[in-house]
């Protein structure tokens, strides 16, 4: 909480003085000072994490400023704001991202090989099998599709691979933690 008090203030000034430097010149060249506050949405993540005195805080910074707030949690995450009725009654409301399909997951896996210089060939049964194996894994989860390329690339650059077999992946997959409310 102490740490949000001190940092949160700090990280927006910080972002507001890098929107405002194009706009710091008046009309005659000359530097001015930005009257406008710019930001107008601060995103959480984890938010189901949130300590109580926390979202209080939240809740209080979204009073008092025109600040926007956009929580992003784990499935349920609206019941636990339900609790808290002053904190709720800012929410607009609560969208339910649904696992990546067929044709979603092969667009973020070719992105996740292209970041690796590699190119996904559906021909390739290796690369097939790596699909297959992500895709079983984390059933479309993009959360969990990212921190499992995390470990793949990882095991990938040590073993100087030039493909992604399937044991890379399930040996990435071994080092993850997955809860059963991300699978």
């Amino acid at each position: 909480m102490r740490e949000l008090r001190q940092d949160l203030p700090l990280l927006t000034s910080r972002v507001e003085s890098g929107i405002e430097q194009p706009h710091r010149l008046n009309s005659a060249g000359q530097r001015g000072v930005a009257r406008d506050r710019r930001i107008a949405l601060s995103i959480m993540d984890e938010a189901e994490r949130l300590s109580t005195s926390t979202r209080e805080h939240l809740r209080d910074m979204c009073d008092r400023t025109p600040i926007s707030l956009l929580c992003i949690g784990m499935p349920g995450i609206e019941k636990r704001l339900a609790r808290y009725p002053q904190l709720y009654s800012c929410v607009g409301c609560a969208h339910h991202y649904r696992p990546r399909q067929d044709d979603e997951l092969t667009f973020g896996l070719t992105r996740h090989w292209r970041q690796l210089g590699l190119s996904l060939d559906s021909a390739d049964f290796t690369d097939t099998q790596a699909r297959a194996a992500s895709s079983r894994l984390t059933r479309g989860n993009f959360r969990l599709l990212h921190r499992l390329f995390v470990q793949i690339e990882r095991r990938w650059r040590i073993n100087e691979l030039h493909v992604i077999p399937e044991d890379v992946v399930e040996a990435a997959r071994s080092t993850l933690v997955i809860g059963a409310t991300e699978r």
